[in-house]
């Protein structure tokens, strides 16, 4: 990744080719409520549920293919994340980060993630990536991380970090920057002392920054995002909702492989 200056752009590189994307602070997406019908889980890998819902009046249309491949991939039918009957836009949308693509991209990719979490440090590194190139930079997709933080206290200190690191419109640079100096669980890599290194590496102004840590201003949006997942039932990080702009929500857990989420993806964009 590749530091940017401009205050509206997060840039990234790839085997070389950069990559310039828009993040906005606010989403587009307006939906007052969100109505989940459970439809059948499956369960794929060891740690994936995809539950087919559908919201207010319309109904989600996957493809025979990607049924098909989710259905062969079973293992268990055990993973079964229970949703609420209703639930408001906010709890997807509010007490997040800013939105990474456009905002009027037909899909909303909704991370709920722990900066320490080795399986999210997994999806960073084997996954986001490939997402980024081939969705959100092409305005498919956005993406917004909400923080999950069921680890330790600094899974806490390194999402307040992120957030502060908005204030100097840089969350997105201060979030690859944590996966990309992650080294474990609980074993001081997101200490108060890191966090301040690394928002040097990415030429954040040090005393706003180092004041912000030090503040309260964003425990309560990280409780709250945390108070936001276990409304979800959500049980262990990542867990992804992926929203479009019909109202259709898939629900994937786990660090899947990229051609899980591709497949999801063009199932959706192409009806």
């Amino acid at each position: 990744m590749k530091d940017d200056n401009s205050e509206d752009g997060f840039t990234f590189s790839i085997q070389g080719k950069e990559y310039v994307i828009k993040d906005k602070f606010q989403p587009a997406k307006d939906k007052s409520k969100i109505n989940f019908l459970h439809g059948p889980s499956i369960g794929i890998g060891t740690a994936i549920t995809v539950i087919c819902v559908i919201i207010v009046f319309f109904s989600i249309n996957v493809n025979d293919d990607l049924e098909q491949v989710l259905i062969e991939k079973q293992i268990s039918e055990n993973n079964i994340t229970k949703q609420p009957s209703q639930v408001s836009q906010d709890i997807f949308y509010k007490n997040s980060s800013p939105i990474l693509g456009d905002p009027n991209a037909s899909i909303t990719l909704i991370e709920f993630g722990d900066y320490q979490c080795h399986f999210c440090n997994v999806h960073f590194h084997n996954t986001e990536s490939k997402i980024l190139e081939n969705y959100v930079s092409t305005g498919k997709v956005n993406i917004l991380f909400k923080d999950y933080t069921i680890i330790g206290p600094d899974s806490v200190g390194a999402a307040k970090a992120a957030h502060c690191a908005s204030e100097q419109n840089k969350y997105w640079e201060y979030h690859h920057i944590l996966f990309t100096n992650w080294t474990g669980e609980n074993n001081g890599w997101a200490s108060k002392e890191n966090l301040i290194k690394f928002a040097d590496n990415i030429n954040l102004e040090s005393n706003q920054f180092s004041e912000c840590i030090d503040s309260q201003r964003y425990d309560d949006i990280i409780e709250q995002s945390n108070v936001d997942g276990r409304s979800l039932g959500i049980t262990g990080t990542p867990a992804f909702f992926i929203i479009s702009n019909n109202n259709q929500v898939l629900v994937i857990n786990g660090a899947q492989p990229y051609d899980v989420f591709e497949r999801v993806f063009n199932s959706i964009l192409e009806n």
